[in-house]
Order: C-alpha cells, then structure tokens, then sequence
C-alpha cells in the first residue's frame, strides 16, 4: 500500500518540478522579448541622434 502511495507522491513531485521549468522558460521568453524590445528601441534612438548630428 505505501508503494502506492510513494509512486503518487513521486508523479505529483515530477509533474509539479515539470511546471515550474515551464514556468521559469516562459518567464525567461517574456524577459528575453522584453530586452530585445529595449534594445531595438535604444538602436533606433542612437540612429534618429546619428541624423540629427550630421
């Protein structure tokens, strides 16, 4: 009977650490988009300064 039990607790402790990796990629996406988003926003300012300087 135990048996039983350790091989449910066991499932329920995979799946949970499988949700929390999935969780932490798409925290890592979203911050990763959120950066790239910033750098192309600070490209973009460094071009119009460029301009406006010549």
């Amino acid at each position: 009977m135990s048996t039983m039990q350790e091989d449910l607790a066991r499932a329920q402790m995979t799946a949970r650490l499988g949700e929390a990796q999935q969780n932490r990629r798409g925290h890592q996406l979203a911050l990763a988009r959120r950066m790239s988003r910033k750098a192309e926003q600070a490209a973009q300012q460094a071009r119009l300064a460029l301009a406006r300087a010549i």
